[in-house]
């Protein structure tokens, strides 16, 4: 299925995201994986423009909110208006706030209470469950 465009939920079977994407984001993506600390390029981008979901291609956040949060992870502290979804994650014996794409339910990362303001939020993304479009 191609990525929609109008805003509504985007559904494929398993078999379709398997085929969609690569094996190391299937794993963050669709099995809520993580990718090791500093391991993504797009720690370090610094150029103007939008990081969207490698999944469908959802615009989840302007390159102005990135911040360098030293953790080894792209770090934003506020999405795009109705880019992401939360829900709380109980895994690994501890309780978080998991972020994923409102339009393909792909899993980002998680946010915290501790970045910069003016949120105070720190979205501590995968790269790899992320694309880079820069502003032309």
């Amino acid at each position: 299925m191609a990525a929609n465009d109008t805003g509504t939920a985007e559904t494929r079977t398993e078999a379709e995201w398997r085929r969609s994407l690569t094996p190391r984001q299937y794993r963050v993506l669709r099995e809520h994986g993580t990718e090791r600390a500093g391991t993504s390029p797009l720690d370090h981008e610094k150029r103007t423009g939008t990081f969207a979901c490698a999944g469908c291609g959802q615009p989840l956040f302007d390159s102005a909110t990135k911040f360098e949060s030293g953790t080894g992870w792209p770090s934003f502290y506020a999405p795009l208006d109705g880019a992401v979804e939360t829900q709380t994650d109980r895994s690994f014996f501890m309780t978080r706030t998991e972020v994923h794409c409102a339009r393909c339910q792909g899993h980002l990362g998680h946010v915290f209470d501790d970045g910069p303001a003016p949120t105070g939020l720190r979205y501590c993304m995968n790269g790899v469950a992320m694309t880079f479009e820069p502003q032309e």
